[in-house]
């Protein structure tokens, strides 16, 4: 550790903490725009994705949140590990935290509105918490865990397992959906030499 953290810790922590989105999201989401199907949906999250790679804004995942009855987009999220200096800020739990703040509840439960959640790849094993503490009343996945792997990320312990739980809590999953899609923008992270984190410093 340097001796620049060690003299902070003299100092009291923040009693705030703030996370924001980058500012060309609202160049990218059109928030007036309702997304019927799947592959619109899927779409935009893949693509969210890719231009977090293309911009150098974060890593190359990101989610949207979306009101299953109308197809408006409730929040958004992208990789901000890096950008933001916070392992937890995954594209799930950016657009989860969001979507929660949007509507002043802590629960995407309603017993009126249906929240679905798309992502570009398969979750990790703290989205997969996240997911199921959401009230997100779906999940569709772009590339897998296998592929985000493949790269060089660390997915945890993620099993068959642990989507037979999401939908025994009444979360329906749908994977590979756009999968090639999802893994070219893996691909091009690797190739534009994005930072593989995993909560070490060095990697």
């Amino acid at each position: 550790m340097c001796q620049n953290h060690i003299e902070t810790f003299t100092e009291a922590p923040r009693a705030h903490l703030a996370i924001h989105l980058p500012a060309w999201i609202n160049e990218v989401v059109d928030w007036q725009q309702p997304l019927y199907s799947d592959d619109e949906k899927m779409t935009l999250a893949i693509e969210l994705a890719r231009q977090n790679v293309l911009r150098g804004t974060g890593g190359p995942f990101a989610s949207i949140i979306v009101h299953r009855q109308s197809g408006l987009i409730l929040s958004v999220g992208v990789n901000q590990v890096v950008a933001q200096n916070n392992s937890t800020l995954h594209g799930e739990v950016m657009a989860i935290m969001l979507g929660e703040q949007r509507l002043q509840q802590f629960s995407l439960d309603s017993q009126s509105d249906e929240y679905e959640l798309f992502t570009s790849c398969e979750p990790c094993a703290m989205c997969m918490g996240a997911i199921l503490w959401s009230g997100v009343k779906r999940l569709v996945c772009a590339a897998t865990g296998d592929d985000a792997r493949a790269i060089g990320f660390d997915e945890g312990p993620v099993f068959e397992q642990s989507y037979d739980y999401l939908r025994h809590a009444g979360i329906d999953v749908i994977r590979n959906q756009q999968q090639p899609a999802g893994k070219a923008v893996l691909e091009l992270y690797l190739q534009e030499g994005g930072k593989l984190y995993n909560g070490k410093a060095g990697s």
